[in-house]
């Protein structure tokens, strides 16, 4: 018998749940794109995403695309065919931006390491000292890996860097971390940044955002693997039709000044603190369950464990039925495992427009769902993630 008649729950990690403030945001005739309130929107979105990453002085973008659009944006305008990059390994997602970079042109090595650790600092260090050249041209990482649940420290990524004494850029995909965990671009000396529409900045996908530091720009004069669609000169320009490159997705672009709105209503420091605790709580529920043996944390330190979303592996179990029963049960669709954890591990989201109530139904999907399937799981899993909030919420 099905429970799920009622409002559904999305607790995958993209895309996220969008909020009815920035819904009905986009419920509004089309605007004339060439002047008046179309140009006000944009430079405030502009100087609202320069906020969020946490810069003062860099120049933001924002694409019609989605994520791999905004992979490809970031590239395109700051290399040269045949420049060399290392890709920092922590999972799927930085691997799959080196793979775009290769076949536009790039030389691309690859530091490897762990789907269950974050990124060694040191080796970084150790890798750079090396090339004494300077051969390598960017350095390109993840904040927060989906597929893996391993959030990087991108602060002491770039301290190895500057350590090693390497003139290379530092490029920082945070596409599941912005609005959910701490991101400064400027006191961690981040060069280029790239982050998409929807997930912790509550908004339908199809927007792809880059922000580009005064170094980035100035390499970007005279990179070659420049395109018109995705390059920033045509886009610095007066003209507004330009910022865009053609017609602006005037609705998601509604729909975004709402959502950062909510953002800066919330205030970041209040976004960030309700995603480690969702994420605390998540993590109390996961490791109650574990005590059966039959579930565990892919990503193995806890302090690596990313904010918005966790992974879970399973041992000796298939994921889909727990996944199905979920979905078709409770009416709460989750993750599955991609890449590396295909078949081996479900995800739960929980970033974005998510509360603890969101949180605990989705807590409690996944145990009704071990209870039916007779999952061998520590018992109280809702119990240990409530009073993890109750604990620590009310502070």
């Amino acid at each position: 018998m099905s429970v799920a008649n009622g409002r559904s729950l999305l607790a995958i990690p993209g895309p996220t749940n969008i909020p009815d403030r920035v819904l009905q945001a986009m419920m509004r005739p089309a605007e004339e794109i060439y002047s008046g309130p179309m140009e006000a929107l944009t430079a405030g979105l502009m100087d609202d995403l320069r906020f969020v990453f946490g810069s003062k002085a860099a120049r933001t973008y924002i694409y019609p695309a989605n994520g791999h659009g905004g992979w490809e944006a970031a590239l395109t305008n700051v290399l040269s065919r045949g420049d060399k990059v290392l890709v920092l390994a922590s999972g799927r997602f930085a691997l799959g931006w080196g793979e775009m970079a290769e076949f536009m042109g790039a030389e691309v090595e690859v530091l490897e390491g762990s789907w269950r650790a974050a990124v060694d600092p040191a080796a970084v260090e150790e890798r750079l000292r090396r090339d004494r050249e300077h051969a390598i041209k960017a350095v390109l990482v993840v904040q927060i890996d989906t597929a893996s649940g391993v959030a990087n420290d991108i602060a002491a990524i770039r301290k190895a860097i500057d350590a090693a004494g390497h003139p290379a850029l530092y490029m920082v995909d945070a596409v599941a971390s912005l609005a959910c965990m701490p991101f400064e671009m400027d006191a961690w000396g981040i060069d280029v940044a790239m982050s998409g529409s929807q997930k912790g900045l509550m908004t339908p996908p199809g927007l792809a955002f880059v922000a580009a530091s005064e170094k980035a720009d100035a390499v970007h004069k005279s990179a070659n693997m420049r395109t018109p669609y995705w390059d920033w000169t045509a886009r610095q320009g007066k003209l507004h039709y330009m910022k865009y490159c053609g017609t602006p997705p005037e609705h998601l672009l509604f729909g975004l000044r709402a959502a950062l709105d909510m953002i800066k209503e919330e205030g970041l420091p209040a976004i960030c603190k309700r995603h480690a605790l969702l994420a605390g709580a998540t993590h109390a529920a996961v490791s109650t369950w574990a005590e059966g043996q039959a579930l565990s944390f892919n990503i193995i330190e806890p302090a690596q464990r990313a904010a918005s979303v966790t992974p879970v592996l399973l041992k000796g179990i298939a994921a889909d039925p727990i996944t199905e029963f979920a979905q078709k049960i409770c009416g709460v669709t989750l993750g599955s495992g991609i890449g590396d954890l295909t078949g081996k591990a479900l995800r739960i989201a929980h970033m974005g427009h998510c509360n603890a109530p969101m949180l605990l139904g989705t807590l409690g999907a996944i145990e009704m769902a071990l209870q039916g399937l007779k999952v061998p799981h520590g018992a109280g899993g809702v119990s240990a993630a409530v009073n993890y909030l109750g604990e620590r919420a009310a502070g």
